[in-house]
């Protein structure tokens, strides 16, 4: 099996570069299906990648600029040619790597990815997928946050390519889809939402109608589509899940008086039930809509999201999802 090359911004995330290096070291030993390419500048790198130990399948590539987290992102990807972000991008654009990754700008993946890589046919506005843990295992929620005003027609190619990531990456045959509203009834909600269902309903995808907030983690749908604003709340939402919770159910053990033993048990539990909603257990979600496979990252990954980001690449890589959405759209 031929290996998937991964173009890895190793600048990008709030703890880089180092946490970025021990993940893809990690990547990198765990998987010889994978060659990974790290971007930055070499005299910042290198006391990294010397202390690692580096694998054969783990390279370094001279990327001289950086573009930071707070930088503008349009004139950040057009002033920083060099940037380990534009190269990176650039090595997917120019057939060099498969995948691109990065926990960094997340306005300035998007813009470069526009810029670099561009759009696929018949796609106005690339979307970011964000992962929703439910009873049923996990539901695909976009757009996440990078369009915040949606027409009618744009959620429409959103829920096409969640339905061929879904069905291409996480394997689930014949995709349900749902459109986010404040009521299931048709003929709920505003004027977008209406227009949406029934674009929605005239498609060729397995759409079950509408849906609410409380029945995504009851897994109404495999797929569920909204616009930015409403889909980056729900994610936030959820991440808070996973921090408040135990101290919730803390409180909770001490007012009750509850033996050590006691706590300790319930502790292990909530921890399993909290690593569903921890975002370094799925290590990134694509940006879908633009021409190759790109993989964003949590601004505080740490290396354990970054080795599972490498490995999300690789499959969405390998399943040319891509591809998969303009035949999705051509039929």
């Amino acid at each position: 099996m031929k290996a998937i090359r991964v173009a890895v911004d190793a600048m990008g995330g709030d703890h880089a570069p180092g946490v970025v290096v021990d993940g893809c070291v990690a990547a990198a030993r765990r998987s010889e299906d994978v060659q990974v390419m790290l971007f930055g500048p070499e005299n910042v790198l290198a006391p990294f990648v010397g202390q690692a130990d580096t694998p054969a399948n783990l390279s370094v590539h001279h990327a001289p600029q950086v573009i930071e987290m707070a930088e503008s992102p349009a004139a950040a990807v057009k002033g920083k040619p060099d940037s380990s972000l534009c190269r990176g991008l650039g090595a997917v654009a120019h057939g060099h790597a498969d995948a691109f990754i990065s926990a960094g700008n997340t306005g300035a993946c998007m813009a470069g990815s526009l810029f670099i890589l561009g759009r696929l046919a018949g796609i106005s506005r690339p979307a970011i997928l964000g992962v929703y843990p439910t009873i049923k295992g996990r539901c695909m929620l976009l757009d996440a946050g990078s369009n915040m005003d949606c027409k009618p027609e744009h959620l429409l190619q959103f829920a096409h390519m969640g339905s061929v990531y879904s069905e291409r990456v996480l394997k689930v045959e014949r995709p349900t889809v749902a459109l986010m509203n404040v009521g299931e009834e048709p003929g709920k909600g505003n004027e977008q939402a209406k227009a949406a269902f029934e674009l929605l309903k005239g498609s060729n995808l397995n759409f079950v109608g509408n849906i609410e907030g409380r029945d995504v983690m009851e897994h109404a749908a495999d797929v569920v589509v909204c616009d930015g604003f409403v889909g980056n709340v729900m994610l936030k939402l959820g991440e808070s899940i996973a921090t408040v919770l135990p101290r919730m159910l803390a409180e909770e053990m001490t007012r009750h008086g509850m033996s050590r033993e006691e706590q300790q048990t319930a502790a292990r539990a909530l921890s399993l039930l909290a690593r569903r909603f921890d975002y370094e257990e799925y290590g990134g979600v694509p940006l879908l809509g633009v021409k190759g496979s790109v993989i964003l990252g949590h601004g505080g990954s740490k290396a354990r999201a970054f080795e599972n980001m490498v490995l999300v690449a690789v499959e969405a890589a390998r399943q040319d999802v891509p591809g998969s959405i303009s035949a999705s759209l051509a039929s």
